[in-house]
């Protein structure tokens, strides 16, 4: 009974205190959240990755910033989320600072990046719809190259600066340690209008400029001046489209948040901490998303998804059933064993 009391007080501790900032099942269930997360993000995006890379048919100049973006989902999924998820159960940062101030900062450059490339999306889907005929120069393998490279400096100038502000602190209401909003009103304002605002406003520019025309088309308006927009890249622009709509949907209340309070600091008091809460772990399941619509709305993805998961099963299955260095033979039924005798 001693050891039974013992055990449910380890947990107790771990997984969220009945004094503590939640109770236990809010606090278990943010960790069942970010688990899921972390699995799929990883797994998704590594099957983005050799998709692209595997299936001639995917390897296009605008899918150089779908793999981008898979590398910024990558990041967090591998060292922040995992930190995050010691905080919850230890109720409390015990990483030290370094790790704090690390976490923090990939976690700034994942989302930073991460809008900027799904703005490269959106900028490369306008040239291809919009102005097809300069497409091809626009965005060259060595062009588009230039490009990427320019979202990950631009990521990187962008997240410079908590480095100096000491914006990056640890916060318990999320178990993170991310942008303190607190720090300055106007850095905040300035990162929410940066960050945010201004990408997602181009974004809109890109895809309301696609839509029309997709439209016009549809509707056979001036049909012997407007393009034809084929099937397969209506569908393409299609799952950009709901990348960014679900990226806008996940990290607009946080960013809102963020904004209203840094314009009117009293409003802070009058959010709800779950609220708060419940914005910051909507914007980090973003990250585990996107393969998934990848996989569900692009035919050529779903097909390249089910060729990799079926060779890793069939190397799992014939690593289970045939050892290394044992003979094949020993391993096949007597029919199958007189088979090959009778074609030798």
């Amino acid at each position: 009974m001693e050891e039974e009391g013992s055990l449910l007080k380890i947990l107790s501790a771990g997984l969220g205190r009945e004094d503590g900032l939640y109770p236990t099942w809010v606090v278990i269930m943010l960790a069942v959240i970010l688990i899921v997360t972390i699995i799929v993000d990883i797994l998704g995006n590594l099957l983005v990755i050799v998709s692209v890379f595997k299936n001639k048919n995917l390897r296009k100049a605008g899918n150089a910033f779908v793999v981008s973006l898979a590398i910024a989902d990558l990041l967090v999924a591998f060292y922040p989320y995992p930190l995050v998820l010691i905080a919850i159960f230890h109720d409390g940062w015990v990483m030290g600072h370094l790790h704090c101030q690390v976490s923090g900062f990939l976690m700034g450059i994942s989302v930073i990046g991460s809008i900027f490339n799904i703005t490269g999306i959106a900028i490369n889907r306008y040239c291809y719809i919009c102005h097809s005929l300069k497409y091809d120069k626009l965005f060259s393998g060595a062009n588009t190259m230039c490009y990427v490279g320019l979202v990950w400096a631009l990521t990187l100038l962008a997240i410079v600066p908590n480095l100096f502000v000491e914006s990056l602190q640890y916060d318990p209401r999320v178990y993170s340690c991310t942008f303190a909003q607190s720090v300055s009103a106007l850095y905040t304002i300035a990162v929410v209008v940066i960050h945010f605002f201004l990408p997602i406003t181009i974004v809109s520019y890109c895809y309301l400029r696609i839509w029309v025309l997709v439209i016009q088309v549809r509707r056979r308006v001036k049909p012997d001046t407007q393009p034809k927009i084929k099937s397969h890249d209506f569908w393409n622009f299609l799952t950009m489209f709901m990348v960014f709509v679900l990226f806008a949907v996940c990290w607009a209340p946080l960013n809102f948040i963020g904004f209203t309070v840094a314009v009117q600091p009293t409003l802070g008091s009058l959010i709800p901490e779950w609220l708060f809460t419940a914005s910051y772990f909507l914007a980090y399941f973003n990250s585990c998303l996107n393969a998934v619509v990848y996989g569900a709305m692009n035919h050529n993805f779903r097909k390249e998804y089910k060729r990799i998961i079926l060779t890793v099963l069939q190397l799992t299955d014939g690593r289970r059933f045939y050892p290394k260095g044992e003979p094949i033979t020993r391993q096949l039924n007597p029919l199958q064993k007189k088979t090959i005798v009778s074609e030798t």
